[in-house]
């Protein structure tokens, strides 16, 4: 699943007439980015959230078929619900099994095939060093567990792999992702990884040119 639902509030006024998603950096847009890496990977079924000016979307990825893949869209009006709840609505499209799960907004070389068959139990997301905008990071990883307090903290990078029982009925509504997350460490069914790579978020317009300004890769 590629989040692509976001209105972009930092990012305006350039996103108030583009969706961000679809904004360019190395003469492509940042999703098409994410669906080439994804392609690349293996990967061949991928559902994208709509949200802001989801139709652009629809009109830039059409059925998938000039990569090779398939897919098919969660409509979410243009009414934010979160991405937690974004999640939840996509559920019947993406399976019974894991689903990987990344964002649109990011720039990275990460190599989506290390997640092909990673082991998980509720989840298991890709950490990074913290930026400046999260000095403080998200998690602890301990031999492999996550864990939300102690030293040496880092970043969630916007990639991990799901089970759809990390979506419990028990925090039903909740629109953040983030009570997923806690509940998932507090049962020990979270897991995570180290990517010392580019993995970029890019959520304002001076990221966006920063983003820019680096050589293609």
């Amino acid at each position: 699943m590629i989040l692509a639902a976001g209105r972009g509030e930092r990012m305006r006024p350039l996103s108030d007439a583009v969706p961000k998603p679809l904004l360019r950096v190395a003469g492509r847009p940042l999703l098409v980015h994410a669906v080439e890496g994804l392609a690349a990977a293996g990967f061949t079924e991928l559902v994208v959230n709509l949200g802001h000016l989801g139709r652009q979307i629809r009109d830039c990825l059409d059925d998938g078929s000039r990569w090779g893949i398939s897919v098919a869209y969660s409509d979410e009006g243009d009414r934010p619900i979160g991405t937690g709840a974004g999640i939840v609505r996509a559920l019947p499209l993406l399976g019974r099994g894991p689903f990987l799960v990344t964002s649109a907004d990011l720039r990275t070389d990460y190599p989506y095939e290390r997640l092909r068959n990673v082991a998980v139990g509720d989840l298991h997301l890709v950490l990074v060093a913290n930026p400046e905008h999260n000095p403080d990071g998200d998690f602890v990883l301990d031999d492999g567990a996550l864990l939300r307090s102690g030293p040496n903290r880092l970043t969630y990078s916007g990639i991990g792999v799901f089970s759809p029982a990390a979506f419990r009925p028990e925090i039903a509504g909740a629109t953040a992702l983030a009570p997923y997350l806690d509940r998932a460490c507090e049962r020990g069914t979270a897991t995570g990884e180290v990517y010392r790579g580019a993995c970029d978020n890019i959520g304002t317009p001076a990221q966006l040119e920063a983003a820019r300004e680096r050589p293609a890769g």
